[in-house]
């Protein structure tokens, strides 16, 4: 995998307005992994991508109702088969995080990138959505000099008591394992392609 000007070369590319400029566009310190379906536990389809759009129809099913207007984004997505889709590049905010705090630094999207698995937090994931988070995050720490394997955290982790994603099926042990172990392997070969 390689970054080139803050995108991911291997992902979709599908630009979401629900971004800004961050504080510090240096400052690419902490990964957020999340969770997302829509309508929840259906997967495939291109809701999540209309809801990062602002295109997202309320009559298309019930649940639509109460989130079509959100503003929210995430920088990827990573599919039920491993397939990426990136929204917003890595130096810019996204609105993935809300209120939130790590290591007593609050307003997590100033300095994280969220990556959202295509899932609900009582399905377990699949193989291909491991094998991809994985290889994802040895990119971005190669090239992001500020992040590192201990500054990953879950949706729940920074905002705890509102949201439970990526929940109890994330085996964190096996991403881990894939995460150290991806450095050895093919799939796991980064480049810098940062200017």
């Amino acid at each position: 995998m390689i970054i080139r000007d803050h995108y991911l070369s291997s992902a979709c590319q599908v630009a979401s307005p629900n971004c800004d400029d961050r504080p510090d566009p240096e400052d690419v310190s902490l990964l957020v992994i999340h969770c997302i379906s829509l309508p929840p536990e259906q997967f495939a389809g291109d809701y999540i991508d209309q809801l990062f759009c602002n295109c997202l129809n309320p009559n298309d099913h019930p649940y639509f109702q109460d989130i079509h207007q959100l503003k929210v984004s995430a920088h990827l997505l990573i599919r039920r088969d491993g397939s990426i889709r990136q929204y917003v590049p890595f130096n810019r905010r996204a609105w993935h995080a809300g209120v939130s705090k790590y290591q007593d630094r609050e307003r997590c999207n100033d300095f994280s990138i969220g990556i959202e698995l295509e899932g609900a937090i009582n399905v377990a994931y699949t193989d291909a959505q491991y094998q991809c988070l994985a290889d994802v995050c040895r990119t971005l720490l190669a090239n992001y000099p500020k992040l590192s394997s201990q500054r990953i955290a879950g949706h729940s982790d920074i905002a705890p008591g509102r949201k439970t994603d990526p929940g109890p099926f994330f085996d964190w042990c096996r991403f881990n394992e894939l995460l150290s172990s991806s450095a050895e392997s093919p799939a796991g070969q980064t480049t810098k392609g940062l200017p």
